[in-house]
């Protein structure tokens, strides 16, 4: 089943990479001339973390309103009647029970680093107005609204504010190199690398 879903993962990507490529250079070229002009102090891993959102949130529109995966019509209000409706390790379970969920955990650790809660209202606020805002897109254009899609995406939502809590209560922990902005730059300019490196494949330059 992972592999179902890096397939499609993998798919999206392919499919939007003139828009990612896009999105990354404008909006480095525009967020690099606003720091410069205003001079701002360039927090590197900081920046790279929004660019990121960005990019996630252009992805999770891809996925959520690909045809396949969206294939049945109008809309359901009564909560749990479609999770259970799937057979549990069944291919449909983990696409859209687990799936659903997953796809919300970046969601949460996100918005979890740029708002910084101290509560876990403010995320299951954001979730739940965000993944209402699909499911009624969705109905709009002809799919589907499902009430048990919110729960568990909002699910995923916690899940990754979780994650968020752990790992700021775990780098307490760990030694005052972790704490420096080096280590994280180090960390977001690889990642970067590789996505860089990605997208001039998909453009057909190869330079390795």
């Amino acid at each position: 089943m992972m592999k179902v879903i890096m397939n499609i993962l993998t798919e999206s990507i392919d499919k939007m990479w003139p828009m990612l490529t896009i999105f990354l250079v404008v909006i480095a070229v525009v967020r690099i001339a606003a720091i410069k002009n205003n001079n701002e102090k360039l927090i590197f891993y900081k920046e790279f973390t929004n660019l990121l959102f960005i990019i996630y949130i252009l992805l999770l529109y891809e996925l959520l309103t690909r045809a396949e995966l969206n294939t049945v019509r109008g809309y359901n209000l009564v909560p749990f009647t479609e999770m259970f409706r799937y057979q549990i390790g069944s291919s449909s379970f983990y696409l859209n029970v687990i799936g659903n969920i997953a796809i919300f955990i970046p969601f949460g650790y996100l918005i979890s680093t740029y708002i910084k809660p101290k509560r876990i209202l403010p995320i299951l606020i954001v979730s739940v107005i965000s993944s209402s805002t699909v499911e009624f897109v969705q109905l709009c254009i002809g799919r589907s609204f499902d009430i048990d899609d919110i729960i568990l995406n909002s699910l995923g939502a916690i899940i990754g504010f979780l994650v968020y809590v752990a790992l700021n209560a775990i780098k307490k922990y760990l030694p005052g190199i972790f704490g420096k902005d080096i280590i994280y730059n180090i960390l977001c300019l690889i990642i970067l690398a590789i996505m860089i490196l990605y997208l001039l494949s998909r453009m057909g330059v190869n330079i390795i």
